[in-house]
């Protein structure tokens, strides 16, 4: 054998492993076990191995480029998912080429339309608000080119999926507020087909139930921007039945809602809390800072980049695998 040709099927072969075995172990994936990764890094080092880039783009004839589509680059989530995905590109030897839907339909068809003419190896991909379509992802799974969705899922197409536990933030949040003295809570939310949105509405309704708060159908409200929230938000303080808590879908919203509090002349905490979700630069800036639920974009890229090279690794598209990253509550100066 020529040492310089040495592949993953060889050392599977003579270690008595499978192909994907060796593949994950030499990316030191930890669903392998020490033992396992030590004994078959022993042997690629002994036997000259080196990932060969060529050989994979004339198998597959296809680039060797992960095509990621980010809905918007400013909010601070999608950037720290994007830093994960390209650190864990990068060691393992992959490129990727980023396109921005701006929350826009007709431009993610135009991207995976692009991805598929770039001859992307795979897809690592955030749904645009307004998508509620999806016959551009089943193409990509159709021509074998396999997709990882992350945060706003697909649920209709089987494939891999990476999100935060939107349920346990939205109810360890609204359950806080409610522990210390809020009684009518009023929750601002993304489009209502997204998953994310039904995830956090749930949390939210179930820690309301769990203390017995009554909530109607005034108390959820579609606003997901800043300026959205700052429109809206002063009719509502002006009304009957000022509420005395706001749970924001994201940073940007709650900012806009501590905006209108203040213009109103109420004091925050004291007179209303507000709490966001995300945990971006804009959370450390207000005044006062934001409480918010942590997302951990970073470790979502880079579980997100790991599922698809595996599924790469294992050369089997309709593998789907879940992986769901913890959220956690930063308690600041928006609530008591």
């Amino acid at each position: 054998m020529n040492k310089s040709q040495i592949t993953i099927k060889d050392i599977a072969r003579e270690l008595g492993v499978s192909p994907s075995t060796v593949s994950r172990a030499l990316k030191d994936n930890p669903d392998i076990s020490q033992e396992t990764r030590d004994m078959i890094h022993k042997y690629a080092k002994e036997h000259n191995y080196k990932p060969n880039a060529l050989a994979l783009n004339l198998r597959t004839n296809r680039s060797n480029t992960i095509g990621v589509i980010i809905p918007q680059l400013v909010h601070h989530f999608f950037s720290c998912v994007l830093s994960g995905i390209e650190e864990m590109a990068s060691k393992a030897g992959y490129n990727i080429l980023v396109a921005q839907s701006n929350e826009q339909y007709e431009q993610e068809v135009k991207i995976i339309q692009s991805f598929q003419t770039a001859r992307v190896c795979g897809v690592i991909t955030s749904l645009a608000k307004d998508t509620a379509q999806y016959d551009h992802y089943q193409e990509l799974i159709d021509n074998n080119i396999p997709i990882v969705f992350y945060d706003r899922i697909c649920p209709n197409i089987k494939t891999g999926r990476v999100v935060v536990d939107d349920y346990a933030g939205s109810f360890a949040a609204v359950e806080y507020m409610i522990q210390t003295g809020c009684k009518r809570i009023l929750f601002y939310s993304a489009d209502a087909h997204l998953e994310i949105s039904k995830n956090r509405r749930n949390g939210f309704l179930d820690a309301m139930r769990k203390y017995k708060i009554p909530v109607d159908n005034d108390m959820i409200k579609q606003c997901d921007s800043r300026e959205h929230a700052i429109a809206i938000t002063p009719d509502i303080l002006e009304g009957n039945d000022r509420p005395d808590g706001f749970f924001a879908i994201n940073d940007e919203t709650a900012a806009g809602i501590l905006y209108a509090c203040k213009l109103a002349g109420l004091k925050v905490p004291d007179d209303v809390s507000i709490c966001g979700f995300t945990d971006g630069a804009i959370a450390q800036n207000t005044d006062p800072k934001l409480t918010t639920v942590e997302q951990h974009g970073e470790e979502v890229g880079k579980s997100a980049m790991q599922l698809l090279m595996e599924k790469l690794d294992d050369d089997n598209t309709m593998k789907s695998n879940n992986k769901i990253v913890r959220t956690n509550l930063v308690v600041r100066g928006t609530t008591k």
